[in-house]
């Protein structure tokens, strides 16, 4: 017997569903969606791992192993998302679209990883959004990609259709929509899916699921979003946020964030897309706050950016690709100190903050995540400043554990720490050699902890300064540091006073015009600054000497490198 599924056009014959679907013989816990999503915060992604191109392995990171998720638990996360791209796993094309077994075996297991230690597990279609299911492309073959999402989701249904109800399930990561009719396409692509899930048995009718609008991104759910109808999956809306995009990714020189525009501009996008969507649950399926950049600035983000989510009642599950948050290989934390930031402010514990600059328009950064001393210069006395929100300074101590003395080696008045010169001595003096020092940790009467580390400091140098631009490669600089082992920006100038990328930033402040973007533009490894492909390129095609200066930590004036790519 075949039976046929007429949805908006597409004709999908499926075989005998009595034969077809999975059944199970284990109990199934339902719960509502409200429930689910309050329960997974805060989550961990499990990024570039098997949602990598082609497979598991091909990106950063390597298969993943069980110990992960103790790591994970351990920290105190309830939930994962396991991103999962299935584009290079068909085995089969048109009208099936048979994936892999062993494909969907692994993701199974990886899925068992989790559960067992008691983790909620939101698990996903991810790449294929861009791999084959972009929607928004010319000439999209739109009868193929719901023909195989289809045909996807029900594979995926019956091989995970007995889990149990910590295991959700979201359509597609980040699908691209430009337009109204986009976002309309979307919202046939959740019907689809809810329709394959119930096609494929097992508990997959009753588990909850987060749909989502164009992109991920809030604006565009909320202007085209349209809830399914006649489906019995309980469900919430997952959205993705990176903003600002310019701080995040560490683009245009921006390294200061906090100040109150900063916040009006975060609050402002939680409280539209909540104010949207008022009795919906609602879920940040990726955020991120970067540990290349700046820790005072960051961690203020994390701060307020968890406080505001909970504020507007949204669960947040934390973007960590493996060069991130997690270091999987030593089982430790990048920064510790972030993570209970954000486990504080999820429970509504007041953290103290690092103060830094936050003035768009400043000529410097300060940082109180930093004690700085330049090489040649007389030790003084130096105050770190912190950001209490009602809390007290209980005590500070060096990272092997000796307790400083209140009296003798620091003192405190409301939120300004003062560090003696006398202490300041024993790690810091005139013609001491460049480098970190030691790291002080200071704790309050309530909420994370904050870290001062002590610098010596002096301006890097390079093992060159010019060259002819050759593109087809980066160009890797050899450098000595002299501080820290931090890049904050490359301002990238032509001879002829045009910026060599984004003109528009001569807009922003002096700390960020002309800056180029990391990453695309510019990086950094243990021995060089690398001025990428990209920017070597564009050198070439305009014809013009360029100056890159390589700014470092502090960004003060005098702390950074030029150099010259001449064609």
């Amino acid at each position: 017997m075949k039976r046929s599924v007429t949805i908006w056009g597409l004709v999908l014959v499926l075989l005998d569903q009595s034969l077809a679907q999975t059944t199970c013989d284990v109990d199934f816990a339902p719960i509502s969606a409200a429930d689910y999503i309050a329960a997974i915060n805060p989550g961990w992604n499990l990024g570039n791992t098997l949602d990598a191109v082609p497979n598991e392995g091909s990106w950063n990171n390597p298969p993943v192993v069980a110990a992960t998720f103790k790591d994970v638990k351990a920290a105190g996360f309830k939930s994962v998302r396991i991103p999962v791209t299935y584009a290079d796993h068909f085995t089969g094309s048109s009208p099936d679209w048979t994936i892999d077994p062993t494909w969907l075996q692994r993701v199974s297991d990886v899925v068992d990883m989790a559960l067992d230690n008691d983790l909620y597990v939101v698990t996903n279609v991810h790449h294929d959004s861009w791999e084959w299911a972009d929607v928004s492309i010319s000439g999209a073959n739109l009868t193929m990609i719901e023909e195989k999402f289809y045909r996807l989701w029900v594979q995926i249904g019956e091989t995970l259709g007995c889990k149990s109800s910590l295991v959700a399930f979201e359509p597609i990561n980040e699908p691209p929509a430009n337009t109204a009719a986009d976002g309309t396409e979307l919202n046939k692509i959740n019907e689809l899916f809810l329709q394959a899930l119930e096609e494929s048995g097992g508990f997959n009718t009753d588990r909850v699921v987060t749909l989502m609008g164009g992109g991920m991104d809030s604006i565009k759910t909320s202007q085209w979003f349209k809830a399914p109808t006649g489906f019995s999956n309980p469900w919430a809306i997952q959205y993705h946020y990176y903003s600002p995009y310019d701080f995040i990714f560490q683009a245009w020189g921006k390294t200061v964030w906090g100040s109150d525009a900063d916040k009006a501009a975060l609050e402002g996008d939680f409280a539209n897309i909540r104010g949207n969507f008022t009795d919906i649950p609602l879920v940040i399926g990726e955020f991120e706050v970067n540990t290349l950049l700046e820790p005072a600035a960051r961690r203020k983000y994390m701060d307020f950016a968890v406080r505001t989510a909970k504020k507007y009642d949204t669960s947040l599950i934390l973007w960590d690709n493996g060069d991130g948050a997690l270091d999987r290989t030593a089982h430790t934390w990048r920064d510790p100190i972030l993570m209970d930031i954000m486990f504080n402010a999820v429970n509504g514990v007041s953290n103290s903050l690092s103060d830094s600059t936050t003035d768009a328009s400043a000529t410097e950064q300060s940082s109180s995540a930093y004690l700085f001393h330049k090489v040649g210069e007389d030790v003084t006395d130096q105050t770190a400043t912190f950001l209490l929100n009602g809390n007290t300074v209980k005590s500070i101590e060096t990272s092997n554990g000796k307790a400083l003395s209140s009296s003798k080696d620091y003192s405190v008045s409301g939120g300004t720490v003062t560090f003696k010169k006398a202490f300041l001595s024993t790690y810091l003096s005139p013609t001491a050699a460049p480098g970190s020092k030691a790291n002080l940790t200071v704790t309050f009467s309530a909420g994370a902890d904050a870290s001062v580390e002590i610098v010596q400091w002096d301006v890097p140098t390079l093992g060159a300064t010019t060259s002819k631009a050759v593109s087809g490669s980066d160009l890797l600089i050899p450098i000595t540091w002299k501080g820290l082992y931090k890049l904050a920006a490359v301002k990238m100038l032509r001879e002829d006073g045009v910026y060599l990328f984004d003109d528009w930033t001569q807009w922003l402040g002096p700390l960020q015009q002309a800056r180029g973007t990391y990453s695309g533009q510019w990086d950094r490894d243990g021995a060089h600054v690398i001025i990428k492909d990209a920017a070597v390129s564009q050198v070439i095609s305009g014809k013009v000497p360029t100056t890159f200066t390589f700014e470092f930590y502090p960004r003060v004036e005098g702390n950074a490198v030029n150099y010259t790519l001449t064609v």
